[in-house]
């Protein structure tokens, strides 16, 4: 299946360097204050590498030139008496530039008189392009090349035929002639148009810009990119490692971001210049592309990626099968009978949710193993009365059996019963003004009911063979353009991403959907309650079904939650405190 087309990125829109027209400006002036102004322009109108123009004029700044300006451009006062005013230059100047890419060696100095200019005279700023040499320079060239970005400098070592001297037309020339050298090397590092231009003038190490080749060939399309290279493992064995893992709905663009300013993180630019290659993935839908970059991430454990490099460590909440059961917080659920309640990806939310069903059920929290037969000596909690105390056969078996139904069905289908049996102690705690006892309840109760839905999301997928179902998006062209509208079709098996296909115009979404159900992964289903994929997997494939628009192809076995697992917002106080001390 061919994938959606993608919106188009700046470098579609931006023009190639060959057809940009570029105005090289160069001024001299009284000097460098805000209340001085202009003696000469200089301007040089280049594309393609041929010149289409000069402009060079004094000025007449109806000021005096002080001596040492003169001595450094050897404009004087006789010099500009009978020259033109700058009123009389500026609407010259502009019309000559038109709408060319303003470039100035130390732009800020040239473009804040230029704007001055326009401002004092009644011109209103065209606000064009503006790209510094010096920027440029300090990007490009290395320190070992030129000692410092002076234009005499960069002159001397791009070879210049013409003389920085400080005067405009002369220095304009001169800029040129950098601007063509920069040009040139920009060019081997893959950069094609004006916005890969613009972009190359901020501060990125030339060591990480140079790095830019490695997106040369990936493509303008939604997939996943894997940043690798050959390192030496343990062993001293030279082998590939993926350092790095992402998604993207536009992979050429997201990669070449990582070769310019708008990379910041410390981390990225170290892997950069790590990295040896990128290796892309196309996929047909965004979820694909999630699923695909979560699979990966626990495939290789990326030494950069952020995000859990461990997805598959998990913990469950178990009831055990023992004669006397109790609730134990395990890593793997297995075919023994036990009920499980999960998973949680911290084992600290496990514990507070065994906190808020012992909170609830005085079922038993020890760990050693009980007699039927033969008494033991109880504990405190026992002696407090939190605990029922199997251990001195003060309840029977089945008694106690029954209390762990209580807490099997808070767990498997109804929340009510476990919130209602906390409303005397919470009562009592509001009562004698222990808020902070008070508030730790609640927020474990909060917790209990957070995993509540989060199991049964999770288990519910988990437990349908199958379910085929679809998404109608919009599709973009050229410029952007809304071209229509495609299906995507997923077929998903135990909570598993099995199969993703896209139905474009044109073609029939059912026969999309068969074709993708032939062609999906065989999927057998886990143990218990748990799905056979990352828990992260199944999380993003439930948020795509839940989102408005989905439509259900087939589906086999049953989607359902049960009717009580959740408390709508709002109604938790109510349900510990009653209608009354709520209120």
């Amino acid at each position: 299946m061919s994938a959606l087309p993608a919106q188009p990125s700046f470098d579609d829109l931006s023009p190639a360097l060959s057809q940009v027209t570029f105005c090289v400006v160069d001024l001299e002036t009284t000097g460098g204050a805000a209340d001085d102004t202009i003696t000469e322009f200089g301007a040089v109108k280049v594309r393609g590498g041929e010149v289409l123009g000069e402009f060079q004029t004094l000025v007449n700044p109806q000021t005096h030139i002080p001596a040492l300006i003169a001595v450094l451009t050897g404009i004087t006062d006789a010099m500009v008496a009978d020259a033109p005013a700058l009123g009389e230059v500026v609407p010259s100047w502009l019309e000559f530039a038109g709408d060319a890419v303003l470039v100035a060696h130390n732009a800020r100095f040239d473009i804040g008189f230029l704007k001055r200019a326009c401002a004092s005279h009644g011109y209103p700023w065209p606000a064009p392009e503006v790209l510094d040499t010096v920027a440029l320079a300090r990007s490009v060239l290395l320190r070992d090349e030129v000692p410092n970005v002076k234009l005499s400098t960069l002159a001397r070592h791009v070879r210049s035929s013409h003389e920085a001297n400080h005067r405009a037309l002369s220095d304009a020339r001169v800029t040129v002639d950098v601007l063509h050298y920069l040009l040139e090397r920009v060019g081997n590092l893959g950069i094609s148009t004006l916005a890969d231009l613009m972009e190359c003038t901020r501060r990125v190490s030339p060591q990480r810009r140079a790095k830019r080749t490695l997106a040369a060939d990936v493509p303008a399309a939604p997939g996943i990119y894997q940043f690798v290279a050959d390192l030496p493992d343990a062993d001293g064995a030279v082998r590939r490692q993926v350092l790095y893992v992402g998604k993207s709905r536009n992979l050429r663009s997201r990669v070449r971001s990582y070769f310019t300013a708008a990379e910041t993180r410390p981390r990225m630019d170290e892997m950069v210049r790590i990295a040896t290659a990128v290796e892309t993935t196309v996929c047909r839908t965004e979820l694909e592309a999630e699923v695909l970059e979560l699979r990966l991430i626990a495939a290789h454990s990326p030494r950069y990626n952020r995000r859990s490099k461990f997805p598959e460590r998990q913990h469950w909440l178990k009831i055990t099968t023992e004669p006397f059961p109790r609730l134990s917080i395990v890593k793997t659920v297995g075919p023994d009978g036990g009920t499980y309640f999960g998973p949680f990806s911290r084992r600290q939310a496990a514990e507070n949710t065994v906190a808020a069903l012992h909170d609830a059920f005085p079922i038993r929290q020890c760990t050693k193993r009980l007699s039927v037969r033969t008494p033991g000596s109880t504990c405190m909690l026992g002696e407090l009365g939190k605990c029922v105390a199997p251990c001195e056969l003060k309840i029977s078996r089945e008694s106690y059996a029954e209390l762990i139904d209580q807490v099997r069905h808070a767990l498997t289908l109804d929340v009510r019963p476990a919130l209602a049996a906390v409303q005397p102690r919470l009562r009592a705690l509001v009562a004698q003004l222990r808020y902070e006892e008070a508030d730790m309840l609640v927020e474990r109760l909060r917790g209990y009911l957070a995993a509540a839905i989060r199991h049964h999301r999770l288990a519910s997928l988990a437990g349908c063979s199958q379910i085929v179902a679809a998404r109608r998006v919009d599709q973009r062209g050229a410029g952007g353009r809304p071209s229509g509208t495609a299906w995507q079709i997923h077929v998903i098996r135990h909570g598993r991403l099995a199969a993703a296909a896209i139905a474009h115009p044109g073609d029939v979404p059912q026969q999309v959907a068969r074709d993708a159900v032939r062609s999906a992964e065989t999927v057998l289903p886990g143990p218990g309650p748990a799905a056979p994929a990352l828990v992260e997997e199944t999380e993003r494939i439930a948020a795509w079904l839940e989102q408005p628009g989905v439509r259900l192809i087939e589906i086999e076995g049953d989607w359902v939650w049960p009717l009580h697992i959740g408390v709508a917002e709002g109604r938790l106080s109510t349900l510990t405190l009653g209608e009354r001390r709520a209120s």
